[in-house]
């Protein structure tokens, strides 16, 4: 995706409300709501902490709207905020991000049940997705919102690196790491959909 589509309609709305148009941030809202609760789901496995995370981050949207520079991208920015509101969590949890937990792989399911990307009327295609998502919450948290980042929000990787506070070399390494895992781990997926594609042919 290229990049003059991070320039447009939310940025119009954040603009307006940077400038006290208090509809725009319902608009704002209705946009990019969605996208940091998937952010949250996928960072927790857990659709009510989602919940409960996004009305934060969005509570310091509006306390920070005044930080926010006009015309700059908006995506960037609210996950810079969305990604610090989840750090937050996990050290009020007491545990580290890179911490993988059973918690968030029994969850899993759950978690897809709630994700649109996951929503599909054939049973073969959601076990797939369940199975990918599965796949994704086994990943330390650092790459996980790397993956996220990159694939669902389309951004680059110098701009996941400004928002997880890293380089942008960093990033690259987490993202290789990550993919490589992801590999691995749905092989035998992979595989098995091959040999029964070449069965039915």
């Amino acid at each position: 995706r290229g990049r003059a589509d991070r320039y447009g309609p939310e940025e119009e709305l954040m603009t307006a409300y940077v400038n006290g148009d208090r509809a725009a941030f319902d608009g704002l809202f209705q946009s990019l709501g969605p996208r940091v609760h998937g952010f949250f789901v996928r960072k927790f496995g857990d659709p009510a902490i989602a919940d409960d995370l996004l009305q934060t981050t969005f509570l310091k949207i509006h306390r920070a709207r005044k930080d926010y520079r006009v015309g700059a991208p908006i995506r960037p920015w609210v996950f810079t905020i969305a990604a610090r509101v989840g750090l937050d969590e996990f050290r009020r949890r007491g545990r580290r991000p890179e911490d993988a937990d059973e918690m968030r792989l029994k969850q899993a399911s759950r978690a897809a049940s709630v994700d649109r990307a996951a929503k599909t009327d054939a049973a073969e295609t959601s076990e797939i997705a369940v199975k990918v998502r599965e796949a994704l919450m086994k990943l330390p948290d650092s790459q996980r919102s790397v993956i996220h980042l990159h694939r669902f929000e389309g951004m680059t990787f110098k701009e996941i690196g400004a928002v997880l506070g890293t380089t942008e070399g960093a990033v690259k390494l987490r993202a290789f790491r990550a993919y490589a895992q992801l590999r691995k781990q749905l092989a035998p997926l992979v595989d098995g959909n091959a040999q029964q594609a070449a069965a039915k042919g």
